[in-house]
């Protein structure tokens, strides 16, 4: 792939993590869900007590973190129980450090007369 195209996909990648994240709410739950391992997943009602917040709001929260596919749930019983992916969780780290960063690794901003674009 083209160091352009590339550049498009990454920060499309980028705004679509820091835009699940934008949100003070979401933000509190994925740190919550960092706290948790697999094992000791947590299910929306438990979520929504730890959050002071209704299992409505959590839920819209949920389905956003899922559609970047940061968090995943898992049925165990009648409750489904959230933790966070933490390959994808990985993931949104280097994304967020590249967007963050000076440069991106491997793209040449400035033209040949020295100028940049």
């Amino acid at each position: 792939m083209e160091i352009q195209e590339q550049f498009q996909q990454d920060t499309e990648e980028q705004a679509a993590v820091f835009g699940a994240l934008a949100d003070p709410t979401r933000l509190k739950l994925v740190k919550l869900l960092c706290r948790q391992r697999d094992s000791n997943a947590l299910c929306v009602n438990a979520l929504a007590c730890l959050l002071g917040v209704t299992q409505s709001a959590v839920s819209q929260h949920l389905r956003v973190l899922k559609a970047i596919g940061l968090v995943k749930g898992e049925r165990r019983g009648y409750h489904i129980h959230y933790f966070v992916n933490q390959d994808v969780l990985e993931k949104c780290r280097s994304l967020a450090s590249a967007a963050l960063s000076m440069q991106e690794s491997g793209e040449d901003t400035s033209s040949k007369d020295g100028r940049t674009c």
